[in-house]
């Protein structure tokens, strides 16, 4: 969604969520046309001559990544072997400049601490899609850095009904919020080195040693990975075998027409028509659904997602894309040209890593991603100057502190006691939409927003409080319908016992 579909702020004090059911002037995008019965014994979906089959373009983009226009202060490359200069040595080395990575060696270093930040390539744009509710960037002053925004959110749970978000909904620029993290960072002092970590050495002196694949060593009394979720460096008490799939496939595309309004982007399309004549396909997304999330930008501009919100074990890729080959033809939508493609395929839920550890980290790596939707970046992006905070209380001053101490004080910083319960509470919920086939789902999210939105745009966010999730649970089973009762009876009690056990064990080891 977006990918991995977005994170979230303050929500407005207004009800945004506007709902109605089929009428005689049917508000839903039309079909333009029906696809006759194909062959689904092979999972391939023919296209029509007059539909350009998107499986088979390839993005104009191309492989190499785009790159920004600065010139990065490098950490001194003449002392490549002398660990002991000090032109190598850091209070905090950040590995990755990805937008965890670079927030929080702003942060960090607009309080004096020496950082340096190591990416393979630091200057070139990151690869995904991102995208907010306008007043989340906001709050951090940061709405400059969008460059499209929706006065609508839609949800489409089935051919008659239909829910809409009145409240602005926005996609990042990627390119202007790179560009503002990097020169906040240059103006505070911090350095770049352009390689990849291969191991970090901890020292009973309260210092690590961090190698690059240059050779090159970087001294530093605090390590954070902010490298994303293929992380070899943070540890886990816990076998990560319990976490869910989240898996998209998204194009940026030029297309003949689409039949979308401009002022409304669609944040969930859980419709099915479009496999009426793909029997094998439509038992699949029955038993494990897709949705199409869709940002219009002008006629013929649009960025178009097949996405799997949560599922386990992981739906095929191609699977996934050929759904959205169906929907596509089903809509009428004859794609032109794919100027950015994006393969989206992410672990969410699972066990936080061991806290606390000699590695701090944050971003995908510190367990950030919200269980039950995959949103993450603008929680990150408001987290890290918390996590900043508590850095520079211990290494910010002449007597510094460090070692075990640090690391406790970092770790919980950003998962305190009162936020690992609420991610049992939300992960409750993915383990709940991983049993839910497609009609439970509708049914699911045809309840969740019913609620006042305080709920639902707080659960979105990651910002209820465990009592808050108490009372939302107790809302949405009160306001369910009898087969969502029937479905929350007989698939949940197992993880209810499940979250109190873990929530239990948390306070004791806390």
């Amino acid at each position: 969604m977006g990918t991995i579909l977005k994170v979230f702020s303050p929500f407005p004090g207004h009800n945004s969520c506007n709902f109605f059911h089929s009428s005689s002037s049917n508000p839903f995008p039309k079909a333009h046309n029906e696809f006759s019965t194909t062959s689904s014994a092979s999972y391939r979906i023919r296209i029509s001559n007059k539909l350009t089959n998107f499986l088979d373009l390839k993005p104009e983009s191309g492989s190499k990544p785009k790159t920004i226009d600065l010139d990065l202060p490098w950490c001194d490359s003449n002392q490549d072997h002398n660990i002991n200069h000090p032109s190598l040595h850091f209070d905090v080395v950040i590995i990755g400049a990805g937008p965890a990575g670079l927030r929080l060696a702003e942060q960090v270093s607009s309080h004096g601490v020496k950082v340096c930040c190591i990416d393979p390539s630091p200057l070139s744009m990151w690869p995904y899609n991102y995208a907010v509710w306008a007043d989340e960037f906001e709050s951090l002053n940061l709405q400059h850095c969008l460059d499209r925004t929706w006065l609508t959110a839609s949800i489409y749970l089935d051919e008659n009904k239909a829910r809409h978000l009145d409240r602005p909904y926005a996609r990042v620029c990627r390119k202007k919020l790179k560009t503002e993290l990097m020169q906040r960072c240059i103006s505070n002092g911090v350095k770049f080195h352009k390689a990849k970590v291969s191991r970090i050495d901890h020292h009973e002196y309260f210092e690590s040693n961090v190698l690059c694949d240059d050779g090159k060593q970087l001294r530093a009394s605090l390590v954070v990975d902010a490298s994303g979720l293929s992380t070899p460096f943070v540890e886990y008490d816990k076998p990560r075998s319990s976490h869910g799939f989240q898996i998209a496939h998204g194009i940026l595309a030029e297309v003949d027409s689409h039949p979308f309004d401009l002022d409304k982007m669609v944040f969930m399309d859980w419709r099915d028509s479009h496999l009426r004549n793909e029997p094998e396909l439509r038992f699949n997304n029955i038993r494990t659904p897709t949705f199409l999330y869709a940002m219009p930008f002008d006629s013929n501009l649009i960025f178009l997602e097949e996405t799997s919100l949560v599922c386990r074990p992981a739906l095929p890729y191609m699977e996934v894309k050929q759904r959205m080959a169906a929907r596509l033809k089903h809509l009428g939508i004859g794609v032109k040209r794919i100027l950015e493609d994006e393969k989206c395929f992410t672990l969410i839920g699972g066990p936080l890593p061991r806290i606390p550890q000699s590695v701090m980290a944050i971003g995908g790596s510190s367990g950030e991603i919200q269980p039950a939707t995959g949103f993450m970046l603008a929680k990150t992006m408001a987290l890290a100057p918390v996590v900043a905070g508590a850095i520079v209380e211990c290494l910010g001053s002449t007597t510094k502190i460090r070692g075990k101490v640090l690391y406790g004080k970092v770790w919980n910083s950003l998962w305190p006691l009162n936020r690992r319960c609420e991610r049992e509470a939300y992960s409750f919920g993915m383990e709940t939409l991983i049993r839910l086939d497609l009609d439970g789902i509708r049914r699911m999210f045809d309840t969740f927003f019913d609620l006042d939105s305080h709920y639902y745009y707080g659960f979105l966010s990651s910002r209820l409080t465990l009592e808050e999730l108490t009372s939302f649970a107790k809302d949405v089973f009160c306001r369910a319908s009898a087969p969502t009762k029937f479905d929350i009876i007989t698939k949940c009690p197992p993880l209810v016992i499940r979250m109190i056990g873990n929530i239990a064990l948390e306070n004791i080891k806390n």
